[in-house]
């Protein structure tokens, strides 16, 4: 028997499961810590999708169980629609088995291997099978199934399956005993629940820990995500074999209605146009267009300017809940300044619309000396590892930091300074690097959509600066007029033997501000009274609205008016005069200072408060957004002059 007889002999199929239990490490298992993570991620990124399109505010439930040396037992469980009995054993059993591969629109699960691929490593490291109870509205009991992969076949193997009565009315609970390592910190089951907390405001997330550590990640928003709609290719972002497909396998006859029908953005008139150009029929069968004519037709569609993808298959998470998500998961992380969270207008790479959003906390009470930490989401989903492979992490480094006042050495890196920055790419297709899916490919399109909203942070948390060291320069100035000039009226006064003169309307003219600041008195252990002071050292009255956003403690009494997450007041003041404002936080502990934010005045006369952000939705005059080239460090110089001189 000849070598090639031999080798043929040795050659047989590889199903999907045989390949990826061998090669476990590609879909992110390639360790204990990471497997554990990767596991609890898998099982809660169906659940937030499951109810998202159910329409149901996800309520989810992680519990992990330490069984044995380094073995765990995780169980995950939802409140969402549920599935089909019929169904179970696929989604759980079977590699590249899903809803959402060939779907065009925003999912956080597309390959339909995430799930599957936990059962498959909990089999293989721990040889024990995946339980699974699921019910839907319609059914009066659940379904159990004990099940586990035919690897060889890629099969679902059912081991045990009975109705059992349910306290659910609907819902999924998958158990699944897997090899790993619960640790609590960085890259961490938990880190991964709180940054999902943080782009996911409007579900609920419960962990109960090895150690029976409880954590509520509670809901900040009854507001769900606005529904994705599907959509067709478009003809920017077709390759030819897909096109060849897509062409014998139409119910079209005519080619015309074929790519009218089939693409997104074609009308029938364009359709027209675009046959033209490849000197093809309008009436030709699709089905029978040879591969010379698909070429034609591939490099039409360049030729033909077509309007972008369809931005309804997206859903950014928007700047309110962002900012929202950010309050709810740092609760007594104090920073000192929120930047206004940008979403860019979206954007089309191939043929794929996306969408980036980013957002900025600054100073209080982070880390001065540590690099800036990064906070990477794709699709609402955190990105955990692989930072420095990552587009968004790329982005950041080429920023000049310098500029915006936060320290980097060379003018390139990741950024040295109290900060964390809050990056979401959000697409129909992300170009993630691997299967893993843990960093985002360094594609030109999105790599300039991220850098021009990190630069439109840049100037926000510049203004900041420049304006603080506003406050510091006429605090400085208020001590003197306020405390130095009152005693020289006093022994003038003596001297000449005449009154001490009222000196409000000379205070006024050489400050000209409205002046906002508050002092904080003790009520008793608990609770403080924080006590709000607005000073008119103008010489014009003043209506205005002042709103005190405070981020820790809860507040039960105060003169405002209480909203959601801030306090209002509606302040009408003379000139020369001031008024008084209050609220008592009940936990007060670690309080250090409300930021207040003003709104129907000129920001630029007021000390002590900020604009009212935009995400509060209400018009304002905000940092102009370029899209072009930072201005020189001459034109930044000559802006931080104009201020210091108002």
């Amino acid at each position: 028997m000849g070598i090639a007889h031999k080798m043929a002999r040795k050659q047989k199929e590889i199903s999907i499961a045989e390949f990826f239990e061998k090669n476990k490490q590609i879909l992110g298992f390639d360790s204990l810590t990471k497997a554990m993570v990767v596991s609890v991620k898998e099982a809660v990124d169906n659940s937030l999708d499951a109810c998202e399109e159910a329409g149901v505010l996800p309520d989810i439930f992680v519990q992990i169980e330490h069984v044995g040396r380094d073995e765990y037992h995780v169980i995950v469980e939802d409140n969402g629609p549920g599935i089909v009995r019929r169904n179970i054993p696929l989604v759980f059993g079977k590699l590249l088995y899903g809803s959402r591969f060939h779907a065009i629109r925003q999912s956080r699960g597309q390959q339909g291997i995430g799930i599957s691929a936990v059962v498959l490593y909990g089999q293989l490291t721990t040889g024990k099978p995946a339980r699974v109870i699921s019910k839907i509205k319609e059914d009066e009991v659940a379904y159990e199934l004990v099940l586990a992969i035919d690897t060889k076949k890629n099969e679902p193997r059912v081991i045990k399956e009975k109705p059992i009565i349910w306290d659910r009315g609907q819902g999924t609970h998958v158990e699944v005993t897997i090899r790993g390592r619960y640790t609590r910190g960085k890259q961490s089951v938990f880190e991964y629940l709180q940054q999902t907390a943080i782009v996911n405001p409007h579900a609920q997330i419960t962990l109960i820990e090895p150690d029976g550590k409880k954590t509520v990640f509670k809901r900040a928003t009854d507001t769900l995500p606005s529904p994705t709609r599907e959509i067709k290719p478009h003809p920017y972002g077709i390759e030819l074999g897909e096109l060849i497909n897509m062409a014998r396998n139409t119910k079209t006859y005519r080619l015309t209605s074929f790519l009218s029908t089939e693409f997104s953005r074609v009308s029938p008139k364009i359709a027209e146009e675009i046959c033209r150009k490849a000197y093809l029929y309008e009436n030709m069968r699709p089905q029978e267009m040879s591969i010379a004519e698909a070429k034609r037709l591939l490099e039409a569609f360049g030729e033909v300017k077509l309007m972008a993808p369809p931005t309804d298959c997206l859903s950014p998470i928007g700047e309110s809940l962002i900012k929202k998500g950010l309050k709810n998961v740092l609760g007594s992380l104090r920073p000192g300044f929120y930047a206004r969270p940008i979403t860019r207008e979206p954007k089309v790479y191939g043929g794929n619309p996306f969408v980036v959003e980013v957002g900025m906390v600054y100073g209080g009470e982070l880390p001065k000396d540590q690099s800036v930490k990064i906070l990477r989401f794709a699709n609402r989903v955190p990105l955990l590892y692989q930072q420095g492979a990552c587009v968004i992490t790329k982005a950041i480094s080429s920023v000049d930091w310098r500029r915006y006042g936060l320290e980097q050495r060379g003018g390139e890196g990741i950024p040295v300074g109290p900060a964390i920055i809050l990056v979401h790419v959000a697409s129909t297709r992300v170009p993630f690097t691997s299967e893993s899916k843990e960093a985002i490919a360094d594609v030109p399109e999105i790599r300039n959509e991220i850098e021009l909203a990190l630069k439109s942070l840049g100037r926000q948390l510049k203004m900041f600066m420049v304006k603080k060291a506003r406050k510091s320069k006429l605090s400085e100035k208020f001590f003197l007029v306020t405390k130095i000039l009152p005693e020289i009226a006093r022994k003038s006064a003596e001297i000449v033997e005449r009154p001490v003169p009222r000196l409000e309307p000379v205070i006024s003219r050489i400050m000209n501000v409205i002046w906002v600041d508050e002092k904080v008195e003790k009520v008793d252990k608990s609770r403080v009274r924080v006590n709000v002071r607005v000073a008119n050292y103008t010489m014009k009255p003043y209506n205005f609205t002042l709103y005190g956003d405070y981020p820790l403690g809860n507040v039960v009494e105060t003169d405002g008016v209480m909203e959601e997450d801030y306090i209002k007041w509606s302040v009408v003041i003379e000139p020369v005069s001031y008024k008084h404002f209050y609220f008592v936080l009940e936990d007060a502990s670690g309080y250090g200072e409300t930021n207040y934010y003003v709104d129907g005045v000129n920001p630029g006369i007021v000390v002590g408060a900020e604009p009212l952000p935009g995400d509060w939705n209400i018009k304002l005059d905000l940092i102009e957004e370029e899209e072009n080239e930072e201005k020189d460090e001459e034109e930044e110089i000559d802006e931080e002059e104009a201020i210091d001189d108002e």
